[in-house]
């Protein structure tokens, strides 16, 4: 069942996961926040422009060129946090694994077009991260 995109069997499961922000959850919008009171104006939940990819950023800032992710523990796999159901397992493994394949997939891209790609885990301090994203962005900024 390798690569196969099978869904949840569970429909319990799969209801749940149709439920889930795809944007806007709470420590984006902490980030949001933060780099707002930091005086710093961005887009949200953008698309990025790289060819032939349908991917967005959380948070954007396009002088700057630099793509900001709010990666949450489950979905990106997190070293700390991160969990792996027991049920279905095999699917939700491959489903996880293409996730952070994806994830390094897009920073590598962003990377190559001459953008830095910030990622932030949802446990952090998000008054810190924006600190550090401000940063950047300041040092990037034409």
């Amino acid at each position: 069942m390798t690569g196969a995109r099978v869904p949840p069997r569970d429909r319990a499961t799969s209801r749940r996961l149709g439920q889930q922000r795809r944007s806007g959850t709470r420590p984006e919008l902490e980030l949001r926040q933060a780099l707002w009171k930091l005086g710093l104006r961005y887009r949200v939940d953008a698309p990025l422009a790289l060819p032939k990819v349908r991917r967005r950023a959380d948070v954007l800032f396009l002088g700057a060129r630099i793509a900001v992710f709010v990666d949450g523990c489950f979905w990106h796999a997190c070293p700390q946090h991160g969990t792996r159901p027991k049920s279905n397992a095999e699917w939700w493994t491959d489903k996880l694994d293409r996730n952070v394949q994806r994830d390094r997939d897009t920073d590598r891209l962003l990377r190559e077009a001459g953008w830095v790609s910030v990622r932030v885990w949802e446990h952090e301090d998000m008054g810190c991260a924006a600190t550090v994203i401000a940063a950047k962005v300041r040092e990037r900024r034409p």
